[in-house]
């Protein structure tokens, strides 16, 4: 069993009803969740030896969450204890043309209050396939930029594959800084996800100089992003149609070997809680990868266990390998040459 481990913060989540402003709202159901641990706990259900690295409180919310990361099968050798608080996040949930709202609360948390002396890279890293990480991480503090970029490196240093989601959240900092966080990363980078507005206004790249399809574009700085950064053999992105909060159309874009797979696109229709489908998309792709499946699979799977996301409530995709396959019913993606 191939041991994966992914490094972030973990949030508790306070979610309305649907129909109910959080003004409003008198009751608030609860979730733990955060990019990198939902991830974490995706590849758990997925088969991996599953460990995930952060700082939480030593009190009833960080036992909480220890609980909640064990009963997803989520190893917490490295779930560090200590600090003031657990970071949270408060979500007004969306129905028709109502988009959902988020509210964070996440200031002086645990973990991004955490020294980067408590963590033992090497004993993080050791016999690991595979370290993930997020921008969400890098938004949190100068500290936490450091401990990305030296996780990276001392995993290249130990022939683990990196994995990078640049998940820009605009509530948390802005595109500039975001863009001049992630550039020293990428040269040790294996596998990379982000779409078209993050090549543009992070990374700063040139448009094509004529008008492209949707499909088209996007192909177009992936190729660009991958002669500047040879390095970077896998990139991943979803198209995701709005019709209204509770319809959404959605398609995968796995960009490999200087080709674009796609997957069919998926009616999702009601959406029960749409917060944690990147998370559960990302997951899908480094299976694909990590199994060594063609990229037409990696694409289907990975896309399908997105959509699978949208029908359960809280965080964390739940569905195991085989469920993901029979929904997807093996249908592979569609090369765009």
């Amino acid at each position: 069993m191939k041991k994966v481990v992914t490094l972030g913060e973990i949030m508790l989540r306070f979610s309305t009803a649907t129909g109910e402003r959080l003004a409003q709202a008198n009751e608030l159901t609860v979730n733990y969740g955060g990019a990198e641990a939902n991830v974490a706990v995706s590849l758990s259900h997925f088969g991996f030896e599953s460990y995930f690295v952060s700082k939480v409180p030593e009190n009833h919310l960080g036992t909480g969450v220890e609980r909640h990361l064990r009963s997803n099968g989520v190893h917490t050798d490295f779930l560090l204890k200590g600090g003031e608080r657990l970071g949270t996040y408060y979500l007004e949930t969306g129905i028709g043309e109502r988009s959902p709202q988020v509210i964070y609360d996440r200031k002086y948390s645990s973990f991004s209050q955490m020294d980067t002396d408590e963590i033992s890279l090497e004993e993080v890293l050791k016999d690991a396939s595979l370290l993930h990480v997020s921008g969400i991480t890098l938004a949190l503090s100068a500290e936490m930029r450091e401990l990305v970029l030296s996780a990276l490196k001392k995993a290249k240093e130990y022939g683990v594959k990196n994995s990078f989601d640049f998940n820009y959240r605009g509530k948390l900092w802005s595109q500039q800084e975001a863009g001049e966080a992630i550039l020293p990363l990428l040269p040790y980078i294996d596998i990379c996800s982000f779409g078209r507005l993050d090549a543009i206004h992070l990374l700063g790249m040139a448009s094509p100089n004529q008008p492209l399809s949707q499909t088209e574009e996007l192909k177009y700085y992936y190729k660009k992003f991958s002669e500047e950064y040879p390095n970077i053999q896998y990139i991943s992105s979803t198209f995701r149609s709005v019709k209204s909060a509770s319809s959404n159309d959605l398609q995968g874009n796995l960009f490999a070997n200087g080709e674009l797979y796609q997957s069919k696109v998926h009616h999702i229709e009601p959406i029960v809680d749409r917060v944690g489908g990147g998370d559960a998309f990302a997951a899908g792709v480094l299976t694909g990868i990590l199994e060594g499946w063609e990229p037409e699979q990696t694409i289907a799977f990975a896309t399908a266990a997105s959509a699978l996301k949208h029908t359960v409530h809280g965080d964390c995709n739940v569905f195991s390998k085989d469920e993901v396959f029979g929904f997807a019913n093996t249908e592979s993606g569609k090369i765009v040459r």
